[in-house]
């Protein structure tokens, strides 16, 4: 406590008289523009390339960091304490104010008000000076945004000009749209690629022009020139409810008037397999072949000539294309055999107006072995560890066929009330995968060039033993593909799902638990599990969504249907009546999954973001089936869900488990799981030159499990809608990350403020229950969780 005291109290001590601690800016924005466009522009104006001066950082309400400057370079301390405190990431120089800096803000925010569209726009500050610090509020009034009357084309190429008139209703702006400089930058791009995905190799950007309002051509003659005098000029229109202005495109021939932009067509493809990553074209040691347009160089036969020849996208007389040049060489990383991919055209000399690609292709290792060994702990066990191996083959056959072979066993450990260590689980199996980089199917399916298809052929086996518990073993297999519908979407669809699960359970826990709840008792019976599994994926998150992007992913399973018909034929053709089920001994698993998953991101600044999310999740057995699979159901709690519960303690609905086992081997489930969550992240400090950051986060969790069904063994388990808001848990809790980069390790604290069950509140809310002071209470009440990677 003392060092925050001196943190806040001593970053002036070391200031002349005539010097000012820059404590703190803020932006008031008031005009005609809507809240949220406000909003976006008073995060915009605090940006640094605005704002010329940026305050200190802030930790925990102080300067954290200006203390530790001061400590280093005017109190002098130098001990390996201190040392190690004081590195040059941990110390920020206090930021003294700058009238000067503060004007030529103004003059840059008021540019970009006027880029933005709102030509009246006026910046007005003011200081608030006490005790040798200031902080600055900028007074922005915008005005009104002038909108986008007409767009007319001056192109005197007809074969462009018809080419961006039949484009135009993908148009980045469009009649009666407000104006904004950045979406002129954006069609600007837009349409350089449009006319060299056409085929015009050599068009480039700099052709293209926007003359601003035909009526003052004067003042706009280029989208770079600054808009000195526009408010003279458009005195005259103040009065109208939107000021209007009239936008012409402009393409122009290239600098020899004397000719036009010439269409380009390819002509030879000549492919590298295994080039060197500094290798040279005139090798002789390179050895020819042609299959069909394609003229294949290598060295060794690293790859079978038709899996490359189908793999190059690129066609003999077909015209240049900017997009086609990136879909071939995205194809070709794909595949995944090569560490790069280069492609470069050269003008055909014999030949005018042609192109000749050459794909310079730098192979991978063709096999890797790599083995992971871990110590985890966790809110469900004290102590856990863990080794895999994996081995992967990149090219078997040559084909380009991927084959990942993965073997894994962990255990779990936890201290029982005699403070003596007890294995709580234990863990083995293995996986073997070929993914093969095209569709396998007995008919042909057209695919686009962005497509990146997959088939995978998956086997594997697994074995869990939860001890007194349980033990069972799950063989399964599929067979699906995998596909990119476009830049952002994404698809995994698997006709072929198998699982058979065998189960055993310990006497005493069968008597004990599992008997006296039929719902339980069905869970646990041994089952197969077969049918098809859809997952759509849509993620956004690239360079053009920096500011806030989204991913959803929605799945459904359905278990049951080809596997009964099967069944059925099986036991019409047997001569003794026998069919899959009464073979085996075991039922077959009917039941319908359905998941959602919608997640949001918003960068809020430099140094802190927003991640909310939302899922949801419903198991519907049918047919011959009236439970879900025990290794199907939902569980709630944990790390990655309600951090404010241990793992698998949260419901189903009102119901908790207080009995003696429970508190060793927590295992609630249900048929339904609804769950949200909201996390505050911001960046704290870096340590060791960076190579590590320490990052915070603050979250709320919501959520809970529930029956569709009655269950009479656990009272309150059973979802109603009227019921939902008291059947909801919330949690908080505040957490630290270590951001190594390559991964991450996070710690949350979690405590509950709203819980379903009863705790002597009607409403459930837990607040009043709260004893932070209490030692028993505590570790009784905040749960801890470690996990690697964020929740979400």
């Amino acid at each position: 406590m003392t060092t925050v005291v001196l943190a806040a109290c001593s970053n002036t001590k070391y200031l002349q008289k005539n010097q000012l601690l820059y404590t703190d800016s803020d932006v008031e924005v008031k005009g005609e523009a809507t809240s949220t466009e406000k909003q976006d522009i008073r995060s915009s104006l605090t940006s640094k390339q605005l704002m010329l001066q940026q305050s200190n950082t802030l930790f925990l309400g102080t300067r954290i960091k200006v203390w530790l400057y001061n400590q280093k370079h005017n109190e002098k301390k130098s001990n390996w304490f201190w040392n190690l405190m004081l590195s040059k990431r941990n110390l920020e120089e206090p930021v003294l104010y700058d009238s000067l800096k503060t004007k030529e803000s103004i003059k840059r925010m008021v540019s970009y008000l006027n880029n933005q569209g709102y030509f009246y726009a006026t910046v007005a500050y003011e200081e608030q000076i006490k005790r040798q610090k200031v902080s600055v509020t900028y007074k922005v009034n915008t005005g009104k945004n002038y909108v986008i009357n007409k767009i007319d084309y001056e192109i005197p190429d007809t074969n462009i000009l018809k080419l961006v008139k039949d484009a135009a209703p993908l148009s980045l702006i469009k009649q009666g749209m407000p104006y904004k400089q950045e979406a002129l930058g954006s069609e600007r791009e837009r349409l350089m690629r449009l006319v060299r995905n056409a085929g015009y190799y050599k068009f480039d950007r700099d052709a293209i022009e926007f003359e601003i309002d035909t009526l003052h051509k004067n003042l706009f003659m280029n989208l770079m020139n600054p808009f000195e005098g526009i408010v003279n000029v458009y005195n005259d229109r103040k009065g109208q409810e939107r000021p209007r202005m009239d936008i012409t495109v402009k393409i122009h021939h290239p600098e020899d008037t004397s000719i036009h932009y010439a269409l380009y067509r390819l002509d030879s493809i000549y492919a590298y397999p295994d080039f060197p990553a500094y290798g040279n074209t005139a090798d002789s040691t390179f050895k020819e072949m042609q299959r069909k347009d394609l003229t294949i160089r290598y060295r060794q036969a690293l790859l079978k000539p038709s899996v490359l020849t189908r793999s190059i996208l690129l066609k003999k007389d077909e015209l240049y294309s900017q997009q086609k040049t990136n879909d071939a060489i995205n194809r070709l990383y794909d595949l995944g055999a090569w560490q790069f991919v280069t492609l470069q055209y050269r003008e055909n000399k014999l030949k005018p107006n042609t192109l000749d690609a050459y794909i310079y292709l730098t192979p991978k290792r063709r096999q890797e072995i790599g083995a992971n060994f871990e110590v985890s702990t966790s809110s469900d066990y004290l102590l856990g560890s863990g080794i895999s191996l994996n081995y992967k083959h990149l090219n078997v056959g040559r084909s380009a066929t991927q084959l990942n072979i993965s073997l894994n066993t962990g255990i779990e450990l936890i201290r029982n009330q005699n403070d003596t260590w007890m294995l709580q689980s234990q863990e083995i199996g293995g996986q073997v995968s070929l993914i093969f980089p095209r569709f396998i199917t007995p008919f042909r399916i057209k695919q686009n060039n962005r497509s990146n298809v997959k088939t995978r052929l998956t086997a594997g086996i697994d074995y869990l033993t939860r001890t007194d518990k349980f033990y069972i073993s799950n063989v399964n297999a599929s067979f699906g593909y995998e596909w990119n519908e476009s830049l952002y979407k994404r698809w995994i669809v698997k006709p072929i799902s198998l699982n058979y699960v065998g189960v055993n359970l310990n006497q005493t826990f069968r008597q004990t638990v599992v008997n006296v709840n039929p719902y339980l008792k069905r869970s646990f019976e041994p089952a197969f599990i077969g049918g098809e599994n859809v997952t759509y994926i849509y993620s956004n998150n690239d360079l053009l969504h920096k500011r806030h992007n989204s991913y959803f992913r929605a799945n459904i399973e359905e278990s049951g249907a080809w596997l009964n018909g099967i069944n059925s034929l099986w036991g019409a053709i047997a001569s003794n009546n026998t069919d899959l089920e009464s073979l085996t001994n075991m039922p077959i698993a009917n039941f319908i999954k359905l998941e959602a998953d919608y997640r949001h991101y918003w960068t809020l600044t430099t140094h802190t973001s927003l991640a909310t999310r939302i899922y949801g999740g419903v198991g519907i057995p049918y047919g011959k089936s009236d439970v879900m699979p025990y290794i199907r159901q939902f569980t709630s709690g944990g790390p990655n869900s309600i951090r404010a519960w241990r793992l698998r303690t949260l419901g189903p609905g009102t119901y908790k488990d207080t009995s003696a086992t429970a508190q060793l081997f927590p295992d609630q489930t249900g048929d339904m799981k609804l769950e949200g969550n909201i996390e505050y992240r911001f960046d704290l400090i870096r340590m060791f030159n960076g190579s590590i950051n320490l990052k915070g986060a603050t979250f709320l969790d919501m959520g809970n499990i529930w029956m569709l069904r009655k269950d009479t063994v656990r009272a309150g388990s059973e979802f109603n809608i009227q019921n939902l808001y008291h059947d909801l848990a919330i949690g908080t809790g505040v957490g630290l990350r270590l951001d190594f980069s390559f991964f991450l390790i996070r710690l949350d604290w979690g405590i509950p403020i709203k819980v379903p069950y009863y705790t002597g509140q009607k409403d459930g809310w837990y607040l009043s229950e709260w004893q932070l002071g209490s030692g028993s209470w505590r570790r009784n009440n905040i749960i801890w969780n470690v996990a690697i990677g964020y929740p979400f």
